[in-house]
């Protein structure tokens, strides 16, 4: 089956951007290659049972098994060893990717307390969005009852596009709640 938001963007969105966008051919405009999420764990990934339980919740967010990430130096000052664990990884694309945007966007998002929206500052050069989540516990796939510790989370969306305003115009076409610059 066909996500919906797929579904969507094929349909409306893409032919939406194209149109606003000035493009001559409906696939000239920019498109989700993959969102990734990352999820550092820092001295806790030393602990066994901990990394079990945090990547049963990356998986269960995400709807795929997350890598272990691994730390590349020794640096004493943050107490960490070459070849340990640092954190989890998870690498979305095609259906899984868009159903978790879908889930990010439309469910998990508006249970952030106190949220007023995303920055529209965390576009690199490239186009590509990323942008933090304080607490693993937004997503409902999460049972809150064997939560020993909340942790944050990174996502990266990167995206196939020409320049910033086009992926800024993708993104809030695919509902992404951006803060408007008079909403302070």
């Amino acid at each position: 089956m066909i996500p919906r938001l797929k579904e969507l963007y094929y349909k409306e969105i893409q032919p939406a951007l194209k149109e606003k966008l000035g493009f001559k051919n409906t696939y000239q405009g920019p498109k989700v290659v993959k969102v990734v999420i990352n999820m550092g764990l820092g001295l806790d990934g030393a602990d066994a049972k901990i990394m079990k339980s945090t990547e049963e919740d990356l998986g269960k967010i995400t709807g795929q098994k997350p890598i272990i990430t691994k730390f590349k130096k020794s640096v004493a000052n943050f107490k960490t060893r070459k070849g340990t664990n640092a954190g989890l990884k998870v690498t979305l694309r095609g259906n899984k990717m868009y159903e978790f945007i879908d889930r990010l966007v439309n469910i998990a998002l508006p249970r952030i307390k106190d949220f007023r929206g995303l920055s529209p500052k965390g576009f690199d050069k490239f186009g590509n969005y990323t942008f933090g989540i304080k607490e693993h516990i937004i997503f409902p796939e999460v049972n809150f009852d064997r939560i020993d510790k909340i942790r944050g989370l990174d996502v990266v969306v990167v995206i196939s596009a020409m320049s910033k305003d086009h992926s800024f115009a993708l993104l809030e076409k695919l509902n992404f709640p951006f803060i408007k610059k008079g909403d302070n």
